[in-house]
Parts: C-alpha cells; structure tokens; sequence
C-alpha cells in the first residue's frame, strides 16, 4: 500500500469514527425563551450567551445519561418580552419535547408560562424575579437570582436608613416586575420609618414621563424609586434633571445597565439601582467567568449571563446526578442540589424553588460607571 492510499485510509477511518461517535451522542433539548428582539433584547442575548457557555462546557465533559453520551441542544425562542407571545413559545418548547426550561427572563412572561411547563412536568430555571413566580405552589419552578421580595426589601431600606430619604415617591411600569418590586419597595420603606409621598404608574411602552414627575415634584421627595427597565429609567431621569427634580434616582437591576448609562449620558450621575446577588468581580469564579466569557463573545459579560451560566448547570449536574434527562428522574435531584457556581459557593434550593442564599447589592453611578456601594447577604427563609 502507498504511502499516499494509507493515508487516505486513515483519513476515511477516522472520520468514520467521528461520525460513529458522533451518531451515539444523544440529543438533550434544553428550552430557552427570552426577548431577542425588540428594546429588551439585550437582556435576553445575554442570558441565551450565559446559558450556552454551560451547554458547550458540559459537552465538552462527554457526560453520560440514560446510558448515552449527552449532546445539550439549546432550543431558542423569542418571547418579545410579551406575555401572550410567552405562553404560545411554551408550547411550541413543550411540543419540541424538551428535556427542561431555562426561561423566561421577564416576570410577565414566566408566570404565564410557568403553568404550561407544570402540566408538562418540565421542570423550569427562570431569571424572572417576582415572587409571584415561586409562590404558585409548583414543584417545578426554580429561580437563577434572588427575588424582588429581597430586592424591593434591600432597596427601600437602603434608601430610608442609608440615602436618609424619609419622604420617597414610587412609579412603576404595571409590569409583573415592575410592579411587584414596587410594591416590596414599598413595604420596606414604610416598614424602615420612611414615608411614601407618591404612588405613579406608567406603561412598559412610555418614553414621556413629564406629567408624572411634575406631580411628585410637588411632593419634594428625597429619592424617587422606579420599577422597570433601562429603556425607560434612562429618559425618566433625563426629564427629572430637565424639571429640576435634585433627588435622586433609584431603581432595580434591569437598570444596572451599560446601556442605562449610555442613554442616559450625563444625566445618568448619581442613579442608584439594587442587584440580586454580589459584583461580578467579587464572585467564587466572577473573573474567570468573565475571562471566559470575553474570549467567546469578544465582549464583557452584562449582569444576567453568570447566572444563567449557574442556572443552565444547575439543571445539567442535577440530570448527572440522576443519570438521567428524564425530568421526572432529575426534578427530585433538582430540588435537593447544592453545589459551588460562578455566583456562589453555596447554591442550593428552598421547598419553593427560591435561592436559599440571599444576596442584593447597591450600586451607584459615578464618572459614567456602575461603582457598588453596599452589599448584603442572608440566608432567605426556607
């Protein structure tokens, strides 16, 4: 035999055996629904990233279940942040029999869908953060952050007793976010001493926001809270400079954004905004995720990706830990998990599916940068 032929042989030979082992792999489809598009996908591509830098690590890893090599699909779709749109993309995710849910991003949409994933039996690994979600009394609902319960609760406090604001005014987007941790808000101001001055609401699709400042500036409230998203917070505190309104700004983390700041420009100075969980850098394994994040996606990671990157193998070392994709065999171990992640060294479940390790931080804008200003963290109630 030639040398030429031999090699040739050798060639078609191996790449029989690629294609062989390739062939064994088994398919495990993992849900994913989120905006992609639309004014919020920015939040929805960075958990899709988050999410997929797992799926490629564990199938690196070549692990076994159901007696298979497993291949992690994950199978995308695009809830345009619409509740309506979030219910039919869980049924289209249950019809393609995937083996779990991590999704949705948004309360609005999680909620509505979470039920059609509970008749499924498909166990679900949401970012949504409204206690709404966990409170419905499903066994297969789980969180990748900490609630708005322990978030509105951090926020208010911290404006009463830290910022000394006494007299605060809330709006919010009538959002199931939005409005939910506007609500906790709320009760944590008044229980911390404090004094709602006004109480406003908007949509999740407004940009003109003067009517509703110019009554709370009547008010002369030390702090305004606001409950949405970055699109909107970014003109909202523009208008508040515009009508002289000194008080400062204070909302959640869809605003503890790179892209708050860059609508915002000058005016975002001096906004406050509260995020479940610790600063990237402070996290077990923050600067190594974001090293990693960096080389894949020639860019810094925003604040969902670690955790959708913790969520994502949450639900495959439960499946590991079964030997098994079948939910019906890993929901059990699901339940019962507790490893070390990116964002944590003790993650691990409550009999709702909530985190059992609370953790917000407080951050404030200075020289064009999110700086952290206070960090807390407790065990939640289990």
């Amino acid at each position: 035999m030639s040398l030429t032929l031999r090699a040739i042989t050798l060639a078609t030979l191996s790449a029989a055996c690629l294609a062989t082992s390739q062939a064994q792999a088994a398919d495990v489809k993992l849900g994913f629904a989120a905006p992609l598009t639309g004014a919020q996908a920015h939040y929805g591509i960075d958990m899709q990233n988050g999410l997929q830098m797992a799926l490629d690590e564990a199938n690196k890893q070549g692990i076994k279940l159901d007696g298979e090599t497993a291949h992690f699909v994950l199978v995308s779709r695009d809830d345009q942040a619409d509740p309506k749109t979030g219910v039919v993309v869980a049924q289209q995710l249950v019809d393609e029999h995937v083996n779990g849910i991590l999704g949705h991003f948004n309360s609005g949409t999680t909620i509505p869908a979470s039920r059609v994933y509970h008749d499924a039996h498909l166990p679900e690994i949401a970012m949504a953060t409204s206690p709404v979600y966990t409170a419905q009394g499903y066994d297969t609902t789980f969180r990748m952050m900490t609630s708005d319960t322990q978030q509105g609760a951090a926020a208010g406090k911290f404006m009463v007793t830290v910022l000394k604001a006494n007299k605060i005014a809330i709006i919010d987007d009538r959002t199931a976010y939005g409005q939910g941790l506007a609500d906790e808000v709320e009760k944590a101001v008044k229980a911390a001493g404090g004094q709602v001055v006004r109480r406003e609401f908007t949509t999740d699709k407004s940009e003109d926001f003067t009517s509703i400042l110019t009554n709370i500036k009547k008010t002369a409230p030390a702090a305004v809270f606001f409950g949405g998203v970055d699109q909107q917070s970014a003109p909202m505190k523009q208008q508040m400079i515009k009508l002289g309104i000194k008080a400062p700004l204070v909302s959640g983390e869809m605003t503890r954004s790179d892209d708050f700041i860059k609508i915002a420009g000058k005016a975002a100075e001096g906004t406050y905004a509260s995020l479940a969980g610790v600063p990237l850098e402070t996290m077990p394994a923050g600067k190594d995720f974001a090293q990693r994040y960096e080389a894949t996606f020639k860019q810094a990671p925003g604040v969902y990706s670690p955790y959708a990157y913790d969520g994502a193998w949450n639900m495959i070392a439960a499946m590991k830990q079964a030997g098994s994709a079948d939910p019906a065999k890993y929901l059990p171990v699901l339940a019962k998990l507790t490893r070390k992640g990116a964002t944590s060294g003790n993650i691990a479940y409550d009999a709702k599916g909530d985190l059992k390790e609370v953790a917000v931080t407080l951050y404030k804008v200075h020289d064009g940068k999110w700086e952290m200003v206070q960090t807390m963290v407790s065990q939640g109630n289990n």
